[in-house]
């Protein structure tokens, strides 16, 4: 009863709880936060330094005694601690204007399809621990789908593909449901590591993550490009210990990420090859739904599509398509509590 009292005055919030970005929907209000999934603790204290865009910025750069760490690997929570600091943190910023003393939110959040009951329940306890009164826990392509305003109640089979920070989730839709699924904890990390990778083997040069993912961003791509485009970059030579500069083309990161490509497309042909034949026929009429920032590499919407046979969209936003997803369960719980995943407790 205290809790519900608690309730009346704290704000209803859907989080898309990303390996490498966080956001935040707040009822009547739409998204209030959209930072990376980085807290700074200073160890000496066991204080938040930073939390978000501050404290990526401190990533490779700080003194011993301040950790800058990515509570969440592919998709998963694997510092708790961290995890419900980072929660408490973004749950008390959505809060700062309202009268709320001791903010109670009914919390829904997306997590990945193939995640243990463990899993599940180290993040409803994350939640509940950072302030969370009722936790309510959706899967991600789910949750993306209704982002993307799909008929995900409709019995006909939607195909969508998000490709977040640490995980790709392939799901077919259908009644409500997930029919078939794969999810590869191979996504935008991977990409940036495998970028790392290929420096340190061509250039004999040693990247940091941030610049990695610049290079992703910037001249990144999965066909070839109208015109070419290159980059010049900084890190450290492996032979001299001292800084060098060189220049890399988007052939090179595109050669660098073939790897990705290559698993993307095998697991998206497995999950159709194994998806009842009436859906199939649905995808094939409505094509593919791709979601999630890894989507936004250019010219992977046209690879697929083009080794699929398949129309591929990457619709508007995809970014914040799992966020607005909750946000839809949100605003309508009572008549969408049978979309959401059953608690643990």
């Amino acid at each position: 009863m205290f809790k519900s009292f608690l309730g009346r005055f704290s704000r209803d919030i859907a989080i898309d709880l990303g390996t490498a970005n966080t956001l935040v929907y707040v009822k009547d209000k739409g998204i209030v936060v959209n930072e990376p999934s980085v807290v700074a603790i200073n160890t000496r204290t066991d204080q938040i330094v930073a939390v978000g865009h501050d404290a990526k910025k401190m990533i490779g750069k700080t003194p011993p005694h301040i950790v800058a760490t990515r509570p969440l690997v592919g998709g998963v929570i694997s510092d708790f601690e961290v995890t419900e600091k980072m929660l408490k943190y973004f749950i008390d910023r959505v809060h700062k204007e309202s009268y709320a003393i001791s903010p109670r939110p009914r919390v829904v959040i997306g997590i990945p399809l193939d995640v243990t009951e463990v899993e599940r329940k180290a993040v409803e306890d994350a939640a509940q621990s950072a302030g969370a009164r009722e936790v309510l826990l959706i899967e991600e392509p789910m949750a993306a789908a209704l982002g993307a305003r799909l008929p995900v109640r409709d019995a006909t089979g939607q195909l969508i593909i998000d490709i977040g920070g640490g995980t790709t989730e392939i799901a077919v839709i259908s009644l409500g449901g997930v029919v078939m699924s794969r999810s590869l904890r191979i996504a935008g990390d991977e990409m940036t590591d495998n970028i790392v990778q290929f420096v340190r083997d061509h250039f004999n040069l040693l990247l940091g993550d941030r610049t990695a993912e610049e290079i992703k961003m910037k001249i990144g791509s999965a066909v070839a490009l109208d015109e070419p485009i290159e980059m010049r970059i900084r890190g450290r030579d492996l032979m001299t210990g001292l800084p060098r500069e060189v220049v890399i083309n988007d052939t090179q990161v595109r050669e660098s990420l073939q790897k990705i490509f290559r698993a993307m497309v095998e697991n998206v042909k497995s999950t159709i090859e194994n998806t009842p034949p009436e859906l199939v026929a649905d995808i094939y009429e409505r094509g593919i739904v791709m979601t999630g920032g890894g989507s936004l590499l250019k010219g992977l919407d046209k690879l697929l599509a083009g080794e699929l046979a398949i129309p591929i969209q990457v619709i508007d936003d995809p970014l914040t398509a799992v966020v607005r997803g909750a946000g839809v369960i949100l605003d309508d719980i009572e008549h969408t509590r049978d979309l959401l995943l059953p608690s643990t407790k």
